[in-house]
């Protein structure tokens, strides 16, 4: 699983005074186990811990746009590292094409025909591509095709 992962690059990290790359595995541990304890301290599944690990990424991509939109490079450069370290973690993205390709064979499936399809689609969508596009370029791809 990720967390044992995470674990071991978190005390490599710890052992070798990396503490840009401590602080940001540290965040994603202490999501997962905010995660497991909201769960009634059940375990995390490899796609939850998936969806953690997309959501921090991109809180810090957003958190970077925000600082560079007020001028705040020093801690918009230091989101954006942490991004980076935490999207390691990632299963290889797809690439725009890659993920059309598979849109197109959902939509196909769900013989989704219009905007009002779209929920449908997206729903198949997001569990099939979880972790590997992100969701953003998948609606866009989705909205292209049905509108």
């Amino acid at each position: 699983m990720i967390m044992d992962r995470i674990t071991k690059d978190l005390m490599f990290a710890m052992k070798n005074k990396q503490t840009d790359r401590l602080e940001a595995l540290r965040a994603v541990k202490t999501a997962f186990i905010l995660a497991r304890t909201n769960a009634g301290n059940k375990d995390v599944t490899e796609d939850e811990e998936l969806k953690i690990i997309q959501k921090l990424v991109k809180q810090r991509k957003d958190s970077a746009a925000e600082f560079l939109a007020q001028n705040r490079s020093d801690l918009a450069e230091k989101e954006t590292a942490e991004a980076a370290i935490i999207s390691e973690y990632l299963p290889k993205q797809l690439s725009v094409d890659e993920i059309k390709t598979v849109v197109t064979r959902i939509v196909a499936e769900t013989a989704a025909s219009s905007m009002k399809d779209m929920g449908k689609v997206m729903g198949v969508a997001s569990k099939e591509l979880a972790g590997k596009a992100d969701g953003k370029i998948v609606s866009d791809i989705v909205k292209a095709l049905l509108g």
